[in-house]
């Protein structure tokens, strides 16, 4: 038995106007399949259903791509990955992007490898926590940050914003009601070189509400951040 239904997977795919090839297709059924017995031996994800893997990891993940301009070749990297999310999925219907996967537990890293030679995603993996991998020749070498961490937007821009090279956004892919914690994280933002560009409200294939914050990165930022304590 699949580890998803693919069927389920072409339909919610051709509704968020991402037709999937069958290479794409086959892609992400042997992801589903190494996160799902990757995380009997270690926590990876809550979501281990055909539905939830589907929509609330692989839909969620692509979703930012049909809202948000990506360009061509785009060097991104995601910031406290976890299980690959939304970088993995992303590099899926984009093979072009050039993807860096950075996460704080070496476990992880090591899954994010093995998934990246299975599916010859040609992933850079880094282990590494977010305010130390800022301080190395990482810092604004990227295109494009990515985040969907549950952790309060001034934290996530204080992570990512380092990683950005002038001209390029780092993508925040928050959940719905959360334009309080985007009032908090402006100020901190405009000093990391950041300036809010859009805010886009949209809902996934089961209904749930996310929201995808774009903020530019105008400047370069300052030396003090990312600090070793980010509240």
């Amino acid at each position: 038995m699949a580890a998803i239904d693919v069927k389920r997977l072409e339909t919610v795919f051709l509704g968020i106007d991402m037709p999937l090839s069958d290479a794409q297709i086959a892609a992400f059924l042997t992801y589903a399949e190494m996160l799902i017995e990757k995380n009997k031996v270690m926590n990876l994800t809550a979501v281990t259903d055909s539905e939830g893997i589907i929509v609330k990891h692989f839909a969620d993940s692509c979703l930012p791509l049909a809202i948000e301009n990506v360009p061509h070749g785009a060097k991104l990297i995601d910031v406290g990955t976890g299980a690959g999310f939304p970088s993995i999925p992303m590099k899926i219907v984009r093979d072009d992007l050039q993807i860096t996967l950075l996460d704080s537990l070496n476990k992880r890293v090591n899954f994010l490898r093995d998934v990246s030679d299975s599916l010859n995603l040609g992933a850079e993996c880094i282990h590494s926590r977010a305010e130390d991998g800022a301080r190395t020749d990482l810092r604004e070498a990227f295109d494009i940050a990515t985040a969907r961490a549950v952790a309060r937007l001034s934290v996530l821009s204080e992570y990512c914003l380092p990683y950005v090279k002038p001209g390029g956004k780092f993508l925040a892919l928050k959940g719905s009601d959360c334009r309080e914690e985007i009032e908090t994280a402006e100020p901190i933002i405009t000093k990391l070189g950041g300036k809010i560009a859009n805010i886009v409200e949209y809902s996934l294939p089961n209904g749930d509400g996310r929201t995808l914050v774009v903020i530019n990165k105008v400047e370069k930022t300052p030396g003090e951040y990312p600090r070793r304590v980010v509240k």
